[in-house]
This record gives C-alpha cells, sequence and structure tokens, in this order.
C-alpha cells in the first residue's frame, strides 16, 4: 500500500501517533543520540511524518534549553503535531516506561545490593560506565570543537570547574562569549548538525519544509502567558502540597528544589546535568555515593528513556535512606521521593517547548542563536571530562594515588573504550559484557 503523502499535519491520526510515542517510550536505548537517531529514522525517514529541515530546526532549539534534549525533542515533535494534548502525551510517554522500570531496580538494587554477587557484577559495571561518559564527551567533543576558539574555550572551562567555578556561572559565561563572538567573529563558531541527512529528503513529508505553521503553532501572547502561568502554577502547586503534607524544612521541598535548580541551570542535555547531580547529591547533601552514583548511571544507561532518569534513582536512595514514614516504609518513601525529584525535573522542560514552540516555529530558517548554542556546548564538553575524571578518582585511582591504582578496573576501563570509540559497539552491549565479567569472576 502506497501512502498518499497530503502535506497537512491533520492528516497523521492522534491514534497513530500514540502508538508511536508508547513504543519509543520501551525502546528508546542508546542514550541521548541513540533516542535521536530513533525518532529520526521513525519520523523522518520511515514515517514522512516530519521534513528533515523541521526535525532540525526542532533539535536545535531542544539543544539550546537546559535538560534532556530527547525528551524536549520528543515533547517539540508531539506538540507540533497534535497540539498541547499532543506534547504532553509525547512528553510523558518518553518517560514513564523508563521511570516504572527504574523504580522497580531501584528497589532491587536496595534490597539485593549486598549480596556478593550482584555487588561483583555492579563493581565490573562501574569502570566500564567511565568509558561511557568519555564517549559521550568525544561525541560531543567531535560535533563541536571545530576551531582553536572553541578548544580554548573548553580547556578555559575546565580549569574553571577544577577550581570550584559553580557550573551554571560557567554556562553564561560561555554564552557570554558565544554573544560577544557571534557579533564580531562569527566564523570561529561555526556550527553544522552533525545527524545525518535523510536518503529519502527529496520526498514530501506530512509536514514538510513549506507547510504551513498549523493554527495551534502560531505564536500568541495569550497563550504564551498562558503556559508560563500554567507551569509556574503546577511548580507553586507542588511545592505548597508537600509542604502541607509534610512540613517545612523536609527532604522532599529539598530534592524539589534541588532537581529543579538541576532541570534550569544545566545546559547541554543529560550528561551535562549529571555532573550538577553528582556534586549535589554526593558531596553537598550525602544522599548517595559516588560508587552509588555510578550504580545508577549504569542502571540508566542500560534502560530506555532518558538518562536523566538517573534522577529518580538518586531520589529513590535519597527516600529510601530517610526515616520521614517511619522505618518500616523506607521503600514507600523512596517511590515518593523518587517521583517528586522527577516531576520537578521534567516539568520545565514541558514549560519551554509548549511555550517557546510557536516563537521556534516562527523562527524558522534564522539561526542566530546556533552561536551561543556551540559555545555552551564547548563548556559542555569540559564538564563532562571533568565527570569522568572524578569517577576515575573514586574507582580506578582512589584519590589519585597511584600507588593505590585498581588495575582490574583500569583494564575494564580501557577495554569498553577500545569496544565503544573505536568497533562501535552499543553502550547496552558493553555494560552487558562488563557484567558477565563480574559475575564469572565471581564464580570463579
Amino acid at each position: 500500500m502506497t501512502l498518499k503523502i497530503v502535506r497537512d499535519a491533520s492528516v497523521i491520526p492522534f491514534t497513530a501517533a500514540l502508538r508511536f510515542w508508547l513504543g519509543l517510550g520501551f525502546i528508546s536505548f542508546g542514550g541521548p543520540a541513540g533516542q535521536i537517531a530513533l525518532m529520526h529514522r521513525a519520523l523522518v525517514d520511515e514515517r514522512r511524518w516530519i521534513s528533515e529541515g523541521r526535525f532540525l530546526h526542532a533539535l536545535n532549539y531542544c539543544m539550546v534549553l537546559p535538560g534532556p534534549e530527547a525528551q524536549q525533542l520528543a515533547t517539540y515533535l508531539g506538540w507540533l503535531m497534535h497540539g498541547t494534548l499532543g506534547g504532553v502525551v509525547a512528553g510523558a510517554l518518553f518517560i514513564l516506561p523508563s521511570l516504572g522500570i527504574l523504580i522497580l531496580l531501584s528497589w532491587m538494587y536496595v534490597t539485593f545490593g549486598s549480596l556478593p554477587l550482584v555487588d561483583a557484577i555492579f563493581e565490573a559495571i562501574k569502570p566500564a560506565v567511565i568509558a561511557v561518559v568519555l564517549q559521550a564527551c568525544h561525541r560531543l567533543g567531535t560535533r563541536t570543537l571545530k576551531g582553536p576558539a572553541l578548544w580554548g574555550l573548553a580547556a578555559l572551562a575546565l580549569f574553571a570547574a577544577f577550581m570550584a567555578v559553580p557550573f551554571p556561572l560557567i554556562i553564561l559565561g560561555a554564552a557570554a562569549f558565544g554573544l560577544v563572538a557571534a557579533r564580531f567573529t562569527p566564523s570561529v563558531l561555526a556550527f553544522t548538525p552533525s545527524h545525518s541527512r535523510s536518503a529519502r529528503r527529496g520526498l514530501p513529508a506530512l509536514i514538510d519544509d513549506d507547510t504551513p505553521t498549523p493554527a495551534h503553532a502560531r505564536p500568541r501572547r495569550g497563550r504564551l502567558f498562558a503556559m508560563l502561568f500554567c507551569g509556574l502554577g503546577l511548580w507553586v502547586g507542588g511545592l505548597v502540597v508537600l509542604g502541607m503534607l509534610f512540613g517545612y524544612p523536609h527532604l522532599l521541598l529539598t530534592i524539589a528544589m534541588f532537581f529543579t535548580k538541576a532541570a534550569l541551570l544545566t545546559f547541554g542535555g543529560a550528561y551535562a546535568v549529571l555532573p550538577y547531580v553528582h556534586d549535589g547529591a554526593v558531596n553537598t547533601y550525602g544522599w548517595l555515593t559516588s560508587s552509588q552514583m555510578l550504580d545508577g548511571l549504569a542502571l540508566g544507561e542500560t534502560t530506555p528513556g532518558p538518562l536523566i532518569m538517573i534522577v529518580s534513582f538518586v531520589g529513590y536512595l535519597a527516600g529510601h535512606a530517610s526515616t520521614f514514614l517511619g522505618a518500616e516504609h523506607n521503600n514507600l518513601a523512596g517511590v515518593l521521593t523518587a517521583l517528586v525529584a522527577t516531576w520537578f525535573t521534567f516539568l520545565p522542560s514541558f514549560v519551554f517547548v509548549l511555550a517557546g514552540g510557536p516563537l521556534v516555529e516562527a523562527s524558522r530558517n534564522k539561526a542566530a542563536y546556533t552561536a551561543v548554542l556551540t559555545a555552551i556546548s564547548a563548556a559542555v564538553v569540559s564538564a563532562i571530562l571533568k565527570l569522568a575524571l572524578v569517577l576515575a578518582g573514586h574507582i580506578i585511582v582512589p584519590d589519585w594515588d597511584l600507588a593505590a591504582i585498581n588495575i582490574e578496573a583500569l583494564a575494564i576501563t580501557l577495554a569498553s573504550a577500545v569496544a565503544l570509540l573505536i568497533y562501535k559497539r552499543r553502550v547496552v552491549e558493553v555494560l552487558a559484557a562488563a557484567a558477565a565479567l563480574g559475575a564469572a569472576g565471581q564464580f570463579l
């Protein structure tokens, strides 16, 4: 049967989109890059619902935003096709399967994690996770660091990070650099999206490059303020409900505020959020250890959905270790805290997309904002590299004492890096191999 191309968003059945977003939520492995590639293949190449140009324009906007770009991209495309309801459904279904799976895995982790076999598996996975973080750094670096100015900016950002300059200030400094460079020397910030062009670009899409903007996607001041007011109301309402139920101060309110800041201040996608979450959850609040953070990252890498769903793992462990529901209900406390962490992490993403989407649609064919994006991305490369070095300082070379180097962990990290970077193996395959190695070592 030949698909009849009618270049109008209204011909995309909502039920078909619903089935697609639900299925995507269960198969979206591979981190942000893999998830974006999956959406591109399904929506641009196969179904032809979205044109290449519209897809990349949406992606560029989501990359500028703080927070998880793959989830924001799903929200944006769902909104473009079916309005606010479509955006909410697409974004929520991208999250919910992963949330349920990670809550279950978090319960298994705190319940069975002390077993020798489970402990051996996680000890083998942790060094492999360092290689995964390095792969993310390499991927973003090769896409972003295109000239001496950007390399210098990344080096300066890395130095600032190790001098304990707050990450939001580093991002603001990079953005300022991008604005100035765009004004005076734009050539140093040349930016070209690296996602592969569709082999079928010549075929029209249901929402094509020249398809008129749908009525719901046209800028209206009243709608903009309504969306911002609704988002602010949901945020304030959530804080008020928590305060009324549990009082102030309380762990849940601290969790809510911390992950709100994480959602607002961390540009560059999931791997950019991780250094901020690691620093706050481990060093500032002590909700979990660096070793446990690595375990959570491993769980996040091996489950579908956005990688930043690790916030639910962090929330679960923080709640489980507390006693605000009584010692006999620590698992329930963990679930509740995981839900709070997830709500306040993703709420800003929905607001950014649903409120800003019409303005972005009106700015198509205008790429001035990519200068700021490129500069921010260069700083994010340094943040991801710092995260890898911090993790290595806990796992491979404890406290950077070369006399205490863990040869086995170093070997696993190097082997994993070779598999990921040279042989292009999938993250799930590498982590599964590391887990099998840990289990085999325990049996032997």
